[in-house]
């Protein structure tokens, strides 16, 4: 276990309190020096709240000094997406054109569930603007970057979320998938994501991508998001596409492995290109489930026909959708890619967008059908390792957009499921490569289980600052 508190997992941080061995003051102290320190270099936070975080840390304290924590999370540091409403600070939405002088009186769910369960929020980590593509910079914060190389992306569009965790500024991550802003991310940097069954985690507002988006955890272990999910799952009014409440704790039979499991590997989900490096490091993870953990693995010819033009006529209309109050001068002062995409989103038909809707239902039935064959699906997280960070493409993709160079991770979005990214090692150059583990709806448990199981075979390495 390390002695710095900042790198200590929240299941190691609740340990340590409840012996009373670590304070949540210490925690948080250590926590907001790597951010003094280090976020100079990676730009992962728009808002620290150091005041803020230090008294609810001290309150924290004198509540495990009595024995009497507050809830499941209580001392924990949390960051929270600027995506996501945060009562006393500004949601910008890392945008120019949304205006501070607002009440900001409103925690969404997410961030109301940790704030009950007595987490100890931090501040505020960068995003696009309105979380649009699968990098993060935006003319409101600047660019982002990787730990592991500061001239690389983090990805997006949680990618601060994902530097923060991957850092020590934060144990617990507060993210938003909508086509993959979770696990990209999650892949370039090396730690654990998960995008959860859609409507597990209330969300309100809704995203104004609709039912493609889905809140989750961004942790530094698979344990910490299964706890996290324990309390971002429980009930909101406010979301009427939530699923109902069950009281399922994800932390009770994760470590049951994958013994037995029928598990479908697809090295490319069709016919995506994937870099050789990156091929070989997720098929050599990909045989530890065999070889080590006792399921039985099976490669699938597994492909979605036409998903990435069914994911741009749901995406695109929806960034129409984000934008569609502000004015043409104010789009001036906005990401011109994301007007782009918003001006083609608006364009198109509302035959073309039902058509889509079709072809998405049956990508759904087609992975309902699947797993009742296949506990789980594996497959590379992202085609490539992590490339230069301030465009939205890398050079081979020139002048194309984010979609194209992202296939595993959206049609996902298009079919609800839940699916997380596991670092399964490093390219020669010291990039972190996921390995993404996709399994049926509702079965989060499931997923856990098998990252965690991956995780004690092959344990996950942070980044040394």
């Amino acid at each position: 276990m390390t002695t710095d508190p900042a790198l200590l997992s929240a299941t190691e941080l609740l340990s340590l309190y409840r012996a009373k061995k670590l304070s949540p003051v210490e925690a948080t102290k250590a926590a907001l020096d790597r951010i003094r320190k280090h976020d100079g270099r990676f730009n992962a936070f728009c808002l620290v709240d150091e005041d803020g975080a230090l008294k609810s840390a001290k309150a924290s304290e004198a509540r495990w000094q009595k024995g009497q924590p507050q809830g499941l999370v209580d001392g924990v540091t949390a960051t929270v997406k600027d995506l996501l409403l945060t009562k006393g600070w500004p949601t910008l939405r890392g945008s120019k054109v949304v205006s501070r002088d607002q009440a900001w009186d409103e925690d969404a769910p997410c961030v109301a569930r940790l704030r009950e369960e007595g987490a100890v929020l931090l501040g505020k980590t960068t995003t696009p603007e309105f979380g649009w593509k699968g990098v993060t910079d935006s003319l409101l914060t600047g660019v982002t970057r990787n730990p592991w190389n500061t001239e690389r992306t983090p990805g997006g569009s949680s990618g601060g979320a994902a530097v923060a965790a991957a850092c020590g500024m934060g144990a617990l991550n507060l993210g938003t998938d909508g086509g993959g802003s979770i696990r990209i991310p999650a892949s370039f940097t090396g730690i654990f994501g998960l995008k959860q069954t859609y409507g597990r985690v209330p969300a309100h507002p809704l995203s104004p991508f609709g039912t493609v988006a889905h809140v989750g955890p961004m942790t530094r272990t698979v344990a910490d998001a299964a706890l996290m999910l324990n309390v971002l799952a429980k009930p909101d009014e406010r979301d009427w596409y939530a699923l109902p409440y069950d009281g399922t704790d994800f932390t009770k039979d994760i470590d049951s492995g994958v013994k037995g499991l029928k598990i479908a590997w697809s090295a490319t989900l069709g016919d995506n290109r994937v870099d050789p490096e990156v091929a070989a490091i997720a098929a050599r993870a990909v045989r530890v489930f065999a070889d080590e953990l006792g399921a039985t693995l099976e490669e699938t010819d597994l492909k979605f026909e036409n998903v990435g033009d069914v994911f741009v006529k749901h995406w695109f209309p929806g960034a129409a959708n984000a934008l569609r109050a502000f004015t043409p001068e104010q789009r001036k002062q906005m990401d011109p890619g994301l007007v782009e995409v918003a001006e083609a989103g608006a364009g198109m038909s509302l035959m073309d967008y039902l058509a889509a809707v079709k072809t998405r239902e049956a990508f759904g039935v087609m992975m309902n059908r699947f797993h009742k064959r296949y506990d789980l699906l594996l497959t590379p997280m992202m085609p490539l390792p992590a490339f230069q960070a301030g465009v939205e493409v890398p050079p081979e993709d020139e002048g194309g957009r984010w979609t194209d160079w992202s296939p595993f991770s959206y049609p996902f979005n298009l079919t609800q499921q839940p699916a997380a990214s596991a670092p399964c090692g490093f390219t020669k150059n010291g990039l972190p490569v996921g390995l993404h583990i996709v399994g049926a709806r509702y079965a989060e448990s499931l997923v856990l289980r098998a990252a965690w199981a991956f995780e004690r075979a092959r344990p996950f390495v942070m980044p040394s600052l």
